[in-house]
C-alpha cells in the first residue's frame, strides 16, 4: 500500500493520512476483510507520528470504513462509495444554510461562482 501525504496542504496531517488510507481503499490496494499494517508501520511509511495514524484510523472507524478487534489489529469493513459521502456533505450543506436564512438556490449560485472563479 502506497501512502503519501502532501508536505504543501494545509490540512490536518490526521486528515490527509485518512485521506490517504481511504484512497487506497477505494483504489481495491486493501479489500474488505483485510488487514491493515500497525499504526507505527503506516506512520513510518507516511512519515508522521503514530499517534496522528491513530487518529485518522479512529476517523475512518468512524465512518465505517475500518473495524477495530482486539489481538486482530484494524480490519477494511467496506469500500468507501464517494458519491454517497458527497451527498451527505451536500445535505449537512444546505442544513448549515438553511439555518442562517440560505436557500437551495443560494448555494447553487455560491458553486457557480466558486466555478467561475475557479477557471
Amino acid at each position: 500500500m502506497l501512502l503519501s501525504l502532501d508536505l504543501n496542504d494545509e490540512r490536518p496531517l490526521h486528515e490527509q493520512a485518512a485521506d490517504a488510507i481511504r484512497r487506497a481503499i477505494a483504489a481495491g490496494e486493501v479489500e474488505p476483510g483485510d488487514r491493515l499494517p500497525p499504526a507505527r508501520d503506516l506512520a513510518v511509511a507516511m512519515q508522521i507520528n503514530a499517534n496522528t495514524v491513530l487518529r485518522a484510523l479512529r476517523q475512518l472507524r468512524g465512518e465505517g470504513l475500518l473495524e477495530f478487534r482486539r489481538g486482530r489489529g484494524v480490519s477494511v469493513l467496506n469500500r468507501p462509495d464517494p458519491e454517497a459521502a458527497l451527498r451527505q456533505k451536500l445535505q449537512e450543506l444546505l442544513a448549515e444554510a438553511a439555518r442562517h436564512g440560505y436557500r437551495p438556490d443560494d448555494v447553487v449560485e455560491w458553486i457557480a461562482a466558486e466555478k467561475q472563479e475557479a477557471r
